[in-house]
Formats: C-alpha cells, structure tokens, sequence
C-alpha cells in the first residue's frame, strides 16, 4: 500500500506545487470574465467556486476515471504512475489551459480556440473532430445506462416496456434534449454538484473498504514493475490509451468552456479546472488500486481482473462496491453506473451544441435558435444509438487522445506568443502525439502494424510534430532578419 499513498500524496501536493506553477505561467488577471460580461442566461450565468469544482469534475468524469482505470489495471501497479504523473504534467495542464484559454476568448468552444492559435485549417479540423467525438461520448452515455436499467429491471422480473432498452435509450435522449437546451443553471447548475459528490463518496468507500479488509493488499509498483495484461497487451501506448480520462483526456477540453462561461474571476481556474482533474486522478488511482488488490493474480497476470471486466464494465463496478461497501455500495454503484454517464452525455450533447453555434455564428439567446442546433444533434445521435455500441467505442479512445494532443499544441502557440515557458505544455504534447501515433499505427482497430513498425513511427511523428513546432517559434526570428 506504501506506493498507493505516495502516489496519493503527489497528486495533492501535485495540485499545490505544480498546479501553482502553472497558474503563474498563464498569470490570471483580475478582468472582467464572460460570465460577467455576456451573461445570456442560458449559456453565459455565474456561479459560485464550489459548484463550478464540482459541476466541472462530473462533466470531465463521469464513468471515465473509474472504468479507464480499472481497464488501466490489468497491466498491474505499473498503471498508478501513468495516473499521477500524467495528471499533474499532462492532464491538469491540459484542463487548465483549455479553461482558460476559452475564458480569455469569451467562453469559445475549443475548436475555436485552437483556431485563433494554430490557423483556420485547424479550426475546421477541429470543429469536425470535436462534434464527432461529443456524439459518440453523447452515445454511448446513453446506451451503457439503458441496458443497465433494463438489466436491474430483468433481474427484478419486471418485464414489457420496461424491460425494453429501446425504450430507456430513447427516454435518456429526451432528457439529452430538454438539458441541452435550457440555461445551464436549471438542471446543470442545480442538482450536478450533489452527484458530484456522490461521485467522491464512492470513491472514498471504496479505498476504505480496501484499507479496513485484511485480505485485500494493494500490490507496491517496486515489486510487480512488470506487464500484468493477461492478453500481454503492451503498456506502451495501449495502457496510456486506455487510462485516458483518469490521466489526460481531450474530451475535458470539449467541457471546460461550459464552466469558462460560468466563473466569476480568473482566479478560480486553478481550483475549477487543474483542481477538478487531480480530483478526477485521485478518484482513478483508487479505482486503479481496487482493480489491483481485489482480484487473484496467476502467474504474475491478473487474471481475476480480466474475468470480472469480461462481464462488462458496469458488472465490475458493482463487484468492486459489494466487496468494498456492502449494501450501501450497491446504492452508490447504481449512481454510478446509471446517473455519471448520463450527466456525462448530456453535457456532450450540450457543448456540441455551442461548437455548432460558434462555428455557425447562430445566436444562442433564443430558445428557437438552440432547437435548430438541438434537434439535429439528437436525431444523430439516436442514429449512432443503434450502431454496434463496441464499434462506435473503439474509436472513442483515440480520438480522445488526438483531441489531447492539439489541444496541448495550441496551448504551445499561445505561451509562445505571449512570450512565456511554452515547455510547460510543448513537453507533454510531444509525449501525446507519441502515445497517439503509436496507438494509431498498431491498433487493430487502426493500421494494425508490428510495434516494430509503430513505435518507431509514432516517435519520429512526435518529434516531427515538435520540430514543426520549434520552427513555427522561429519564423518571427527569420523574418526580421
């Protein structure tokens, strides 16, 4: 247990130390935000610190660091290094200057964002990749709980239209259509931060649960530093896929100009934002830990992990929370694995909407103006419903990833331009664009190339990435000369 709590405690200090040097690099001001200045009433409202933290940590969540995680977990402790170091170097950097960055730009969509800073090309890149990647989080958000109601349901014997998935998938998309559309503060606002803390409560029974029962021992990183995988997967770049949410995650940068909309000051990006993710990885390093100690290992693999995952993800979540928590686990899993998705997919829903509108330039002040953009949104998204839910899934995580790695690029940009330390974020969008392309040239699901093939590739790519980069940095120098 002695490397779980020491990488507990670098998280948190990782928040103080780190997070600190980081609000110091981007220097918040005091002037006035967007939430102030527009304020709209539906998309642009203040709200107070603490709701902001947790409103921002269920949206960048959801099932996200607690599946992520216990998939991390088959590759063994190995898993609680990538979840430490990747939020304090990685993921809250990422958080935070997608926050912040849409903050100083008027609450503008990340798409936009990474258009005023990488160019128009860009832009319109990310404008597809980022609605593409909202509708698939959107649905499958949507499908996961809708068969795990029908399966609680079944297992009641209650049977007819209720037991319908068909019926709960469409009864959870017309909730995704009513929050996409009203003020942020109605549903949002109100009744989040209380599953936000659900959400910690979990989590902290979990670990509990683990420390108070002598027959679980979490494994120490120093004596299984090895490749745990059962299906002997190797930890680079699938482990770094896998994790996404509990370690760095583009989807993030999709929510945190909802929350860039909604702060009073500037001042409270650190907490809001860097905060909300070393949050989201303390939450994954327990998960992470609960995948390692709960379950027999065989031959050095953990096999026991792999049999309770191969049920599905929501039958490990609850396996996890009985053997934990008891009965009150079963409560709380069911908040879990039934309501984070959810809030998880509305939001999806609602920020691909204001991608839409920015790129659009459709006024968003009016109620019909948001049903043009809405009603479209979810007859998509009841379309990708119906798809082979692991198909659109498979995708999902790469897609992620990239989304990470321009993100990190055009925070690059922006340190450069302002003249400060572009390393803090230069650093980690190399190593990104490794893990990226790597994945994407030895996936099965991609290229499916010999990792002597991709691993090679996905380095030279990530140092072409950053010579461009450095070169871009340089222009200003030649021109004048």
């Amino acid at each position: 247990m002695i490397s779980f709590i020491i990488c507990l405690a670098l998280l948190i200090g990782g928040y103080f130390v780190y997070g600190k040097v980081v609000e110091n690099t981007f220097a918040p001001d005091d002037r006035e935000t967007p939430a102030v200045r527009i304020n709209d009433g539906v998309d642009y409202v203040v709200m107070p610190q603490w709701k902001l933290f947790l409103v921002q940590l269920l949206n960048i969540a959801g099932l996200g660091p607690i599946f992520g995680a216990m998939q991390g977990a088959l590759w063994g402790p190995a898993v609680f290094l990538w979840i430490t170091f990747g939020t304090i170097f990685a993921g809250g950097v990422h958080d935070y200057f997608s926050g912040m960055l849409s903050e100083r730009n008027d609450g503008a969509s990340i798409s936009e964002v990474c258009g005023i800073y990488l160019g128009n090309v860009m832009k319109n890149v990310m404008r597809v990749f980022s609605v593409v990647l909202l509708v698939m989080v959107g649905t499958v958000f949507a499908v996961g709980p809708a068969g795990l109601i029908v399966t609680l349901l079944g297992n009641k014997g209650i049977t007819g239209l209720l037991a319908n998935p068909e019926f709960w998938l469409w009864i959870i998309l017309l909730y995704y259509f009513i929050a996409t559309f009203i003020s942020i503060d109605k549903i949002i606002g109100r009744i989040y931060p209380l599953f936000g803390i659900c959400l910690i409560i979990m989590a902290l029974g979990v670990i509990i649960g683990i420390f108070a029962n002598p027959n679980y021992t979490i494994p120490e990183i120093w004596s299984h530093f090895t490749n745990m995988h059962p299906d002997g997967k190797p930890i680079w770049s699938f482990m770094f896929i896998t994790v996404a949410c509990g370690a760095i995650s583009g989807f993030h940068s999709t929510q945190s100009p909802l929350m860039a909309r909604c702060m009073k000051s500037e001042k409270q990006g650190h907490f809001v934002f860097y905060g909300a993710m070393v949050a989201e990885g303390v939450i994954a390093l327990i998960w992470a830990a609960a995948g390692c100690a709960l379950y027999k290992v065989t031959g050095g693999l953990n096999t026991g992990l792999s049999e309770v995952l191969a049920n599905g993800q929501s039958a490990a979540i609850y396996d996890v929370c009985i053997k934990t928590m008891g009965s009150i686990g079963v409560a709380l899993a069911m908040i879990g694995v039934i309501v984070c998705p959810i809030t998880s997919g509305d939001t999806a829903f609602r920020s691909a909407r204001l991608v839409l509108a920015d790129w659009f330039k459709i006024d968003q002040n009016k109620m019909q103006k948001r049903l043009i953009l809405c009603v479209p949104l979810l007859a998509v998204g009841a379309f990708v419903g119906h798809l082979d839910y692991a198909i659109v899934w498979r995708y999902f995580s790469w897609t992620n990833q990239t989304l990470a790695m321009i993100v990190l690029w055009t925070a690059s940009m922006y340190l450069f331009r302002e003249k400060k330390n572009y390393w803090i974020t230069a650093v980690p969008a190399t190593f990104m664009s490794a893990v990226s392309m790597t994945y994407f040239f030895c996936a099965d699901e991609c290229l499916g190339f010999s990792t002597a093939v991709a691993y090679p590739a996905g380095i030279i790519l990530a140092a072409l990435f950053l010579g461009i980069f450095i070169w871009s940095t340089r222009k200003p120098a030649r021109k004048q000369a």
